[in-house]
Order: structure tokens, then sequence, then C-alpha cells
């Protein structure tokens, strides 16, 4: 009779884990399931220099669609700056900013300071859109704002690359510096975001 006893009760405790591990198993992925399903990092939750060194979040453009370039002032691409500046007064009042990121990394066309940089854009070319310092784009040094849209899209190959971020803060689509301001290709990927919640 002990021994049936003892036999019952160390059956029950090893049927006990068993039975435990079955319990918890399906609870561990549905535990984790939704950590994965939550929405990846935004383009929100980062910022960035403004030209005259003050730094901005880009949280401030939470709800807007954003045009970001990198820009250079001595490239074939740089008129791009008047199509730039001309799209930025035409979709502003839909909600629509142009975000520029000068950089120096393809064939070292952006060597001014900031100072240097600004004034080219208010004289040359009228810029009223935000202009950011200088940033790397790719490799060593990249900066947080250019890792999070190459992350999906790329990094850009050469200046004035485009991409379209939306209201959300992730990024819609990318352009290559061939499609400009005044493409249809860019515009439609910015009327399709704004379309978006």
């Amino acid at each position: 009779m002990r021994t049936l006893h003892a036999l019952s009760i160390a059956t029950a405790l090893a049927v006990t884990p068993a039975l435990a591990g079955e319990t918890t198993k399906p609870s561990t992925p549905s535990k984790s399931q939704p950590a994965s399903e939550k929405p990846s990092m935004s383009l929100h939750d980062l910022s960035a220099n403004r030209l005259d060194g003050k730094s901005s979040k880009l949280s401030d453009y939470q709800g807007k669609v954003l045009v970001i370039v990198n820009t250079a002032s001595e490239c074939g691409y740089t008129p791009q700056y008047a199509g730039l500046e001309k799209l930025y007064q035409e979709y502003k009042a839909k909600g629509v900013e142009v975000l520029g990121f000068p950089s120096n990394d393809f064939g070292e066309q952006e060597p001014g300071t900031s100072e240097q940089i600004a004034r080219f854009c208010e004289l040359r070319y009228k810029v009223t859109f935000p202009m950011f310092e200088k940033v790397k784009t790719k490799g060593d040094g990249q900066s947080p704002v250019y890792a999070f849209l190459a992350k999906k899209h790329d990094a850009p190959k050469w200046n004035f690359h485009k991409y379209v971020v939306g209201k959300d803060g992730q990024v819609r689509a990318g352009f290559p510096s061939k499609v400009t301001p005044e493409s249809d290709e860019l515009r439609k990927a910015i009327d399709a975001a704004l379309a978006q919640p």
C-alpha cells in the first residue's frame, strides 16, 4: 500500500511539470507575438540639428508627409533646389514638408560650412524649406536619420536622393537623383502618402 501510494505521488510529480510545460508553451508565443507586431521605430523618434545648430525633434512633423533629400551645392543636380522649393510651395498647405540634409558623401560636392550652405540656398535658390546640418548618409558615422531611411529603401547612391515619409513617420518610397521634384512618379507617391492616415 505504501509502495503504491509512493508510486502515485512520484507519478503525479513527474506528470505535473509536463502539464505545466504544456500550458505555458502556447502562452509564450502569444506573449511574444504582439511584441513582434508592434510598429517599428519611427522617424519621429529621432532629432537632427538645423543649419543654425539648434536641435529639432522630428516628432514636430508628426501628421505631415515629408520629402527628405540629401543636398549638395556643387553637383550637377544642384538646380533641383529650385524644383524642391517649388514643390514645397505647392504642397505645404496640404501638409507636406521638404527637409534638406546637406552631405559631402558624393564627389565631395558639399564642402561648405553650415553658414555657407545657408547663404547659398537663400541667395541662389530662395530656399525656405527646413535645412539641416551636414550629415553622413552612408558608411561609418552614418546619421541616425539616414540609417533609418536606408533600412528598407537603400542608402542614397548620389546627391538629391529623395525619400517620401508618411504621416506616421514610416518611409513610403525612395527615388534616385534623376527623379526630379517635378516628376509624376514623386508626386504620385506624395499624393498617396497624403491619402493615408
